[in-house]
Protein backbone atom coordinates (compact mmCIF):
# COMPACT_ATOMS: atom_id res chain seq x y z
CA UNK A 1 0.00 0.00 0.00
CA UNK A 2 1.32 3.40 -0.97
CA UNK A 3 1.43 6.13 1.66
CA UNK A 4 -0.10 9.48 0.99
CA UNK A 5 1.98 12.64 1.09
CA UNK A 6 0.44 13.51 4.46
CA UNK A 7 1.37 10.10 5.87
CA UNK A 8 4.96 10.43 4.61
CA UNK A 9 5.13 13.93 6.14
CA UNK A 10 3.87 12.65 9.50
CA UNK A 11 6.39 9.80 9.38
CA UNK A 12 9.19 12.31 8.74
CA UNK A 13 8.13 14.51 11.64
CA UNK A 14 7.95 11.48 13.95
CA UNK A 15 11.46 10.45 12.87
CA UNK A 16 12.82 13.97 13.54
CA UNK A 17 11.10 14.03 16.92
CA UNK A 18 12.64 10.68 17.83
CA UNK A 19 16.09 11.97 16.83
CA UNK A 20 15.54 15.09 18.94
CA UNK A 21 14.71 12.93 21.96
CA UNK A 22 17.82 10.82 21.39
CA UNK A 23 20.02 13.90 21.06
CA UNK A 24 18.59 15.36 24.27
CA UNK A 25 19.68 12.18 26.10
CA UNK A 26 23.31 12.57 24.98
CA UNK A 27 24.32 15.19 27.53
CA UNK A 28 22.88 16.94 30.56
CA UNK A 29 24.28 20.16 29.05
CA UNK A 30 21.84 20.08 26.12
CA UNK A 31 19.00 22.54 26.72
CA UNK A 32 17.01 22.41 23.47
CA UNK A 33 16.96 20.37 20.28
CA UNK A 34 14.97 21.48 17.26
CA UNK A 35 14.64 20.67 13.59
CA UNK A 36 13.99 23.50 11.16
CA UNK A 37 13.43 23.53 7.42
CA UNK A 38 15.14 25.67 4.77
CA UNK A 39 12.73 28.53 5.49
CA UNK A 40 13.47 28.58 9.21
CA UNK A 41 10.17 27.00 10.20
CA UNK A 42 10.22 24.65 13.18
CA UNK A 43 9.31 21.10 12.24
CA UNK A 44 9.74 19.81 15.77
CA UNK A 45 11.59 20.77 18.90
CA UNK A 46 12.04 19.69 22.50
CA UNK A 47 13.08 21.77 25.49
CA UNK A 48 14.73 19.85 28.31
CA UNK A 49 12.49 19.45 31.36
CA UNK A 50 13.06 22.18 33.92
CA UNK A 51 14.78 24.52 31.45
CA UNK A 52 13.30 27.94 30.79
CA UNK A 53 13.58 29.18 27.20
CA UNK A 54 15.95 32.11 26.74
CA UNK A 55 14.13 33.41 23.68
CA UNK A 56 10.53 34.41 23.21
CA UNK A 57 8.67 32.63 20.41
CA UNK A 58 9.13 35.52 17.95
CA UNK A 59 12.85 35.78 18.79
CA UNK A 60 13.32 32.05 18.22
CA UNK A 61 11.50 32.25 14.88
CA UNK A 62 13.77 35.11 13.80
CA UNK A 63 16.89 33.22 14.89
CA UNK A 64 15.80 30.11 12.99
CA UNK A 65 15.15 32.19 9.88
CA UNK A 66 18.57 33.85 10.13
CA UNK A 67 20.34 30.51 10.55
CA UNK A 68 18.44 28.98 7.61
CA UNK A 69 19.21 31.96 5.40
CA UNK A 70 22.90 31.87 6.32
CA UNK A 71 23.16 28.16 5.57
CA UNK A 72 21.28 28.53 2.27
CA UNK A 73 23.60 31.32 1.17
CA UNK A 74 26.68 29.24 2.02
CA UNK A 75 25.60 26.16 0.03
CA UNK A 76 27.15 27.37 -3.25
CA UNK A 77 30.54 27.44 -1.49
CA UNK A 78 30.40 23.79 -0.49
CA UNK A 79 32.07 22.72 -3.73
CA UNK A 80 35.10 24.78 -2.68
CA UNK A 81 35.20 24.29 1.10
CA UNK A 82 33.19 21.09 1.58
CA UNK A 83 29.85 20.51 3.27
CA UNK A 84 29.12 22.00 6.66
CA UNK A 85 30.14 19.65 9.46
CA UNK A 86 28.92 21.73 12.40
CA UNK A 87 28.55 25.43 13.11
CA UNK A 88 29.27 26.49 16.67
CA UNK A 89 27.87 29.83 17.79
CA UNK A 90 29.03 30.91 21.24
CA UNK A 91 27.06 33.45 23.20
CA UNK A 92 27.71 34.63 26.75
CA UNK A 93 24.92 32.45 28.12
CA UNK A 94 24.58 29.57 25.66
CA UNK A 95 26.38 27.74 22.87
CA UNK A 96 24.50 26.78 19.71
CA UNK A 97 25.37 23.73 17.63
CA UNK A 98 24.00 23.75 14.12
CA UNK A 99 24.07 20.71 11.87
CA UNK A 100 22.67 20.57 8.35
CA UNK A 101 21.60 17.35 6.67
CA UNK A 102 20.12 17.79 3.20
CA UNK A 103 17.43 20.47 3.64
CA UNK A 104 17.00 19.97 7.38
CA UNK A 105 18.84 21.87 10.10
CA UNK A 106 19.32 20.61 13.63
CA UNK A 107 19.49 23.55 16.04
CA UNK A 108 20.82 22.56 19.45
CA UNK A 109 21.47 24.82 22.42
CA UNK A 110 23.98 23.75 25.05
CA UNK A 111 24.96 25.22 28.41
CA UNK A 112 27.79 27.70 27.91
CA UNK A 113 29.74 26.18 30.81
CA UNK A 114 30.41 22.91 28.97
CA UNK A 115 34.14 22.12 28.70
CA UNK A 116 35.70 22.00 25.22
CA UNK A 117 36.55 18.30 25.35
CA UNK A 118 33.02 17.48 26.55
CA UNK A 119 31.59 19.63 23.75
CA UNK A 120 33.67 17.71 21.19
CA UNK A 121 32.37 14.40 22.58
CA UNK A 122 28.81 15.71 22.47
CA UNK A 123 29.21 16.80 18.84
CA UNK A 124 30.56 13.37 17.87
CA UNK A 125 27.61 11.63 19.53
CA UNK A 126 25.10 13.97 17.88
CA UNK A 127 26.58 13.21 14.45
CA UNK A 128 25.90 9.52 15.02
CA UNK A 129 22.24 10.21 15.81
CA UNK A 130 21.54 12.46 12.84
Amino acid sequence: MTKTAAQRWNDSILLYRKKCKNILKISKSIRYVGVINVYGRTLTGIIKNGVNPMLRKDQAQNDFFIISTLLSMRKPHYSSVGELEVAIVRHNKVTLLIFQRKNITYYISVDRKIRSEKLDQTISKIKKVI
